[in-house]
């Protein structure tokens, strides 16, 4: 990756509907190159795919939390198959320390928090888990 592979990479993230045409007239290049440059990051598994970034209004109203997770040794690959099945969890991260999971939750009610909590304990080999509901976020730099 060059530097005008970072700054359009930078730029679709900003903001991934941005045509080909505008980043080459941003950046000074052809729109035929910015195409061939975005199609190689496709293909080289740098660009994974496009998605929508909620706005404002969407996020309030929904409810996200982060659950902690221990596991049972040896059990983290099926708890993690179980886990994949509940819509609701957004992201599930392995992690080293007290917990061994980190998973990140979006509901509409908090009686839907309550139901997706307890389909995690109910998980054969869940040995626990704490919860946080996050209030507001005050900024967010993920791509």
């Amino acid at each position: 990756m060059d530097d005008l592979d970072r700054k359009l990479l930078a730029a679709l993230a900003a903001d991934s509907s941005t045509s080909t045409s505008m980043l080459g007239r941003r950046f000074q290049v052809a729109r035929s190159t910015v195409q061939a440059r975005v199609e190689r990051m496709e293909r080289n598994g740098i660009i994974a795919g496009y998605t929508v970034k909620l706005g404002v209004v969407a996020l309030a109203r929904r409810i996200k939390a982060t659950a902690l997770v221990q596991v049972e040794p040896r059990t983290t690959a099926s708890v993690l198959a179980r886990l994949k099945s509940i819509p609701e969890i957004e992201i599930a991260h392995t992690t080293s320390g007290r917990f061994d999971l980190i998973l990140q939750i979006a509901v509409e009610t908090t009686s839907d928090l309550d139901d997706v909590l307890d389909k995690i304990g109910a998980i054969t080999g869940v040995r626990g888990s704490e919860s946080l509901i996050q209030l507001t976020t005050k900024f967010d730099r993920s791509v």
